[in-house]
């Protein structure tokens, strides 16, 4: 998407999107669930020459719970799939005709590398702070190296922009550090989404650019003194939407870990579902590139 309603960067791109985490309270799954394209994947005809599944199989579709191993799909142009009757045409020609409607989601939440999306951000030319793959965890355990360098490539090739990486596998940072995949540049930003003291955090210190997202704050998170260690910056949301069991935070959950952040010196950004429990006057919205508060 070229704009987005996300407070902390004014785009997302979605090179890939799926995952397998299962977070009951994810909202790409709800997002997915409405606009996906599995109930009409019977029409498979009509594009099965565009997209192959990741291992090179183009055999028949398994859903999730028959699958012996992950479902990836690789698809190289847009799908589409009938979405209404065109009822003119049927008209005229004495056979069903349906309209034709792209599918952003044609294999539901199955995690699917759209490599004719690789390219957007050089057709942005505007500088722009991009989220990248908020409809996916880029970096989990089931998505291909190959995937991750091609879509890190494209980074490079539109170096007029920030690019913001999220992901609860951290550890795979440290995987590609290690095998000299992961890029060290000022303009790309690796995060780690903590909901709970449990969560993973990048191991060790980082040569990077880290960030952590406590979000959505399902729990008090008893922080302190050098527990964000070298990250720069921490983003604090709480759950949105209607599910069943939501989390509302206490103030003083978000006063603790803001708490922490100003021991290490870390940027702090309030997303606007905090202002009924902080309360307006006391949100703070600062990024770490220039520590800039939209309250100053």
């Amino acid at each position: 998407m070229k704009n987005t309603k996300i407070e902390w960067c004014d785009s997302t791109w979605n090179p890939v999107t799926g995952c397998y985490h299962g977070c009951e309270y994810c909202y790409a799954r709800k997002i997915v669930k409405r606009f996906g394209g599995n109930d009409k994947l019977s029409t498979f005809r009509a594009f099965q020459c565009n997209w192959r599944r990741a291992d090179g199989n183009k055999g028949l579709f398994y859903d999730e719970a028959s699958r012996e191993k992950p479902m990836l799909f690789v698809i190289d142009k847009p799908l589409f799939l009938p979405s209404r009757l065109d009822k003119q045409k049927t008209k005229k020609y004495g056979r069903q005709i349906f309209e034709n409607k792209k599918a952003p989601y044609p294999f539901d939440f199955n995690p699917t590398f759209h490599r004719y999306r690789l390219d957007e951000p050089s057709r942005w030319t505007k500088p722009r702070t991009i989220f990248v793959c908020s409809m996916a965890d880029l970096f989990g355990s089931w998505v291909p190296d190959s995937w991750i360098e091609e879509v890190f490539a494209a980074c490079e090739k539109a170096p007029q922009h920030r690019y913001l990486f999220l992901t609860k596998n951290p550890q795979r940072y440290r995987e590609l550090e290690r095998a000299l995949k992961l890029p060290k540049r000022d303009n790309m930003w690796y995060g780690s989404t903590l909901d709970n003291m449990n969560a993973q955090r990048y191991p060790g210190r980082p040569l990077y650019n880290t960030f952590v997202s406590i979000e959505p704050l399902l729990e008090y998170m008893d922080v302190g003194l050098g527990s964000f260690g070298a990250d720069k910056w921490a983003i604090i949301g709480a759950e949105t939407g209607n599910r069943e069991g939501k989390v509302t935070p206490k103030k003083e959950w978000v006063d603790k870990i803001c708490e922490a952040a100003d021991l290490t010196h870390m940027a702090v950004f309030m997303k606007d579902s905090l202002i009924p429990i902080v309360g307006e006057g006391n949100m703070r919205r600062e990024f770490p590139w220039g520590r800039m508060c939209l309250n100053e």
